[in-house]
């Protein structure tokens, strides 16, 4: 049990969010109160918070992303078909042609300019492709 220094009410540990740095594990607020504090927080600092979204690309920029199209077309275009085959119904994610992995794969293009033809890749393998071998043909 633990008393939180914000509404002073007596709780059990699991209403604390955990902490390694605390002495008990545990953050001294409650999780409500946590909440209720992040809620008041972000309305009060609303601007700020969409600034800094944009930034980190919850919401790209509108620049930015036609910037994006206009450099890479070809890459723009294939992942557009891709996006709009799998919504369609006519293309769905499989399992990683390399691991086996079946979850989160990602529609991968050895080359742009044939755009439906793809293979899928785990993140990880995905990553280590693009390490191994570069970007993808006329991106």
């Amino acid at each position: 049990m633990k008393t939180c220094f914000k509404c002073g009410v007596l709780k059990e540990l699991k209403e604390f969010y955990k902490h390694a740095k605390m002495a008990d594990g545990h953050v001294n607020k409650c999780k409500e109160c946590n909440k209720k504090d992040v809620r008041e927080n972000r309305l009060v600092k609303v601007d700020y918070y969409r600034e800094y979204d944009k930034k980190r690309g919850c919401r790209q920029l509108y620049e930015y992303c036609k910037e994006y199209r206009l450099k890479y077309p070809n890459k723009y275009r294939a992942h557009n078909l891709i996006q709009y085959a799998i919504k369609a119904g006519n293309l769905k994610a499989e399992k990683c042609s390399e691991c086996g992995h079946d979850k989160d794969t990602h529609a991968h293009h050895d080359d742009y300019l044939k755009p439906l033809n793809i293979r899928w890749l785990c993140p990880s393998c995905h990553r280590y492709w693009h390490l191994k071998n570069g970007e993808a043909l006329n991106g």
